[in-house]
């Protein structure tokens, strides 16, 4: 009888986010894939959870070991994919373990917990009802000014993840090819450092040039609207941080 891969999200931060059945479920797994193996250690200890099997699948090995970790789930196993943080497979690896699966028509789950998307699109104050979430861009400029370009006919609110170290140069390639659409840069969700700036792109770009941006950060901006880019934008809720 085939077994079941579980798709189970952790926390982004904050320890307690993590869900009563998402500790029930690595409890009871046969085997846990994870992105890395000394951070969920460190995750299954703090919660009480015995030692585990655990089968490291990340970005550079996933395709390889998809089909010895299929070959387990049909022969009736049950394991568990997580992440580093949040849900697999969101800019996270997992998404060829799932599709593999499920061609192989073995059961996929699903245990919903703390989304780094989702959270950041909610506290943004801007328009969540239609979004699109566009994860991290290209990291070669030119690669990541021709996927910007694509971008502009959104009237859809814009969900992207962004490297502290790529944040400037990001804010610039959307300030030059969307001009001063409102958004919000949100960093450190969860965490004891959390903080939300509302400001125009113009306004992010001139704080983040002005010293470095530390920590995990999601960007989201407003779709295109109906009149003038940028001609409104949400008021700041508090000062920018120190770098």
């Amino acid at each position: 009888m085939s077994g079941r891969l579980i798709l189970c999200a952790t926390p982004i931060g904050n320890l307690e986010d993590m869900t009563h059945r998402a500790i029930r479920v690595l409890g009871e797994a046969d085997l846990i894939a994870c992105e890395d193996a000394r951070r969920t250690r460190k995750l299954l200890t703090h919660f009480g959870i015995g030692a585990k099997e655990l089968a490291v699948v990340n970005e550079g090995n996933e395709r390889r070991r998809a089909p010895a970790l299929i070959e387990r789930l049909r022969s009736g196993e049950t394991a568990v994919l997580v992440s580093d943080a949040g849900m697999p497979g969101l800019s996270d690896p997992g998404h060829r373990l799932v599709t593999a699966a499920v061609e192989a028509g073995v059961r996929v789950e699903v245990v919903p917990g703390a989304s780094a998307v989702l959270s950041a699109l909610a506290v943004s104050g801007l328009p969540p009802g239609r979004f699109v979430f566009e994860g991290f861009l290209p990291r070669k400029a030119g690669e990541r000014r021709r996927r910007i370009e694509e971008l502009p006919p959104q009237r859809r609110t814009i969900v992207l993840f962004v490297s502290p170290h790529k944040l400037v140069e990001t804010l610039d390639d959307l300030v030059a090819a969307w001009g001063d659409r409102p958004a919000a840069l949100v960093r450190e969700l969860t965490k004891l450092h959390e903080e939300v700036r509302r400001a125009g792109l113009a306004d992010l770009l001139a704080a983040a040039a002005s010293g470095p941006i530390r920590g995990e950060i999601v960007l989201v901006v407003s779709g295109r609207s109906t009149g003038t880019e940028g001609t409104s934008r949400p008021r700041s809720s508090r000062a920018w941080p120190p770098g």
